[in-house]
């Protein structure tokens, strides 16, 4: 346990040092593709993971590996270039220790996106997905002793995505003539892509995009008290009925979700605008 909170607070005082000061607003996290909004972060502060105490190190395809901070939206953000997953072999407590680490850098809003394939028959690939709700097939994050610093014993997860950001980002995307679908998003251990089966029960439940990945970093920010708003880009169609000689590809995935992270980034910026 103190072990455990000793590794948050160091990294946590590490990043403050790097700062000089300044407290964000918003902590972002970019999923697989997605990295390009850092890129758009102005006067940026760039710490690779490795130089963090305490920090995993990004392993998947499309994940650049670096905390970086600075304006955006005219407002002073910090943002994670790629996460850590499960799948990579790191415990949940690595993989969510991002989360705690930017509640004690002082952020109001967590934003989160991932690359998803969509289960939902209507999804096409490109396609934008506000989160609405999740189904967490994940270990949960919050097992074992509570971390009572950051938040109680049973946290509610009722509203898991942020009623009023969802809704700013609805008006959001009318505003900018954007298409946006809003679904429940599934997450899985992976590292393997869903079966065939897999992806007509995961319909059959109620979700509408799938993934590897997020829905632990929720959890920790609701247990910390954080409002979330989560969007996936739609990067395959895991409808199950695939021709012969189909093939789910990592790479296809990254390429997709870059065509349409500029639609993403227009919409994150902005919401960061409004705030």
């Amino acid at each position: 346990m103190e072990d455990k909170m000793s590794k948050i607070y160091e990294a946590a005082d590490y990043l403050k040092s790097r700062l000089d000061g300044r407290v964000p607003i918003v902590g972002i996290i970019l999923g697989s593709g997605l990295g390009k909004l850092g890129d758009k972060i102005e006067d940026p502060v760039v710490v690779p993971y490795k130089e963090i105490p305490n920090f995993a190190i990004s392993t998947a395809i499309g994940h650049k590996g670096n905390f970086i901070a600075g304006m955006l939206g005219g407002k002073f953000v910090c943002a994670m270039q790629g996460r850590f997953h499960y799948y990579e072999g790191y415990s949940m407590d690595q993989v969510t220790l991002p989360v705690r680490v930017m509640k004690l850098l002082g952020i109001n809003y967590l934003f989160v996106s991932n690359a998803s394939g969509g289960v939902n028959m209507e999804y096409k690939v490109g396609d934008l997905m506000i989160i609405r709700d999740h189904i967490n097939m994940l270990p949960n994050p919050l097992i074992g002793k509570n971390l009572d610093d950051f938040g109680p014993r049973f946290p509610d997860m009722t509203r898991p995505y942020d009623p009023g950001l969802i809704k700013t980002v609805e008006e959001i995307c009318e505003d900018l003539k954007i298409s946006v679908r809003k679904g429940v998003y599934l997450a899985g251990t992976g590292p393997s892509y869903e079966t065939p089966a897999e992806y007509r029960y995961f319909r059959l439940i109620g979700a509408d995009a799938i993934g590897m990945s997020t829905i632990p970093e929720v959890i920790v920010a609701r247990h910390c008290g954080i409002p979330v708003f989560g969007m996936s880009v739609i990067t395959n169609e895991a409808h199950g009925d695939f021709a012969e000689d189909f093939v789910n590809d990592g790479d296809a995935v990254i390429a997709a979700a870059d065509a349409a992270a500029d639609r993403m980034e227009k919409i994150f910026e902005t919401l960061i605008e409004r705030l």
